[in-house]
């Protein structure tokens, strides 16, 4: 909502997990804010194409998410830079994620936590049955990700960047957006590295 004011943004949380947030403190917020430690983070972009031909467009800032929406396994293709990766991963979903948002979903479906400065995705597979155990790669940040849904109108699948949700979908194209610069400031001592870092020894 506020990216076109290319400000740093200080999260104060509200609510319960807030990762990418800081601590509610009444004193001294002016001299937290002039000591923060600033990371810049680079969103996802996902055009979902739907069964009827239209394309949404979102960003992400955690993860592009693709879900199947009834009783039924997905069963997706998995393409990287055109060059077909995986014919068929039969499934309840799958996830790319940033690695701002490593520790968010995709570590809760077993996937890496990655290091805040590395040019890395994480594709990670949410209860895998083919191939089995398949839990997924590690993709350059420069690659174009893109999952074909097989049999979309038998096995209907969603997609999600973030909470923004596409239903119906068809095919799904991710990239990542290094021309958009989102400046996040943490308190001292208490930035996303440390965190990420902290997060991987509880």
């Amino acid at each position: 909502k506020y990216q076109n004011l290319n400000l740093p943004f200080y999260g104060i949380n509200q609510g319960t997990v807030g990762f990418l947030m800081n601590q509610k403190q009444d004193e001294n917020l002016i001299n937290k804010l002039n000591e923060a430690e600033e990371t810049v983070i680079h969103p996802l972009k996902m055009h979902a194409k739907k069964l009827d031909g239209t394309i949404e467009h979102y960003l992400a800032v955690n993860e592009i998410s693709i879900l199947r929406s009834g009783s039924q396994a997905a069963k997706l293709k998995i393409i990287v830079d055109d060059f077909v990766r995986l014919e068929e991963l039969v499934c309840d979903g799958a996830l790319v994620s940033t690695p701002a948002g490593s520790t968010a979903y995709n570590y809760s479906a077993h996937g890496p936590i990655l290091p805040i400065d590395s040019n890395i995705l994480a594709l990670t597979a949410m209860a895998a049955f083919r191939p089995r155990r398949w839990r997924g790669a590690l993709i350059p940040s420069k690659a174009k990700i893109e999952f074909l849904i097989k049999e979309p109108y038998k096995r209907q699948v969603s997609a999600y960047a973030d909470s923004k949700e596409v239903k119906n979908i068809k095919s799904v194209k991710i990239l990542c957006e290094n021309d958009i610069c989102y400046k996040l400031l943490f308190d001292k001592g208490h930035g996303l590295q440390e965190r990420i870092l902290r997060e991987q020894f509880f």
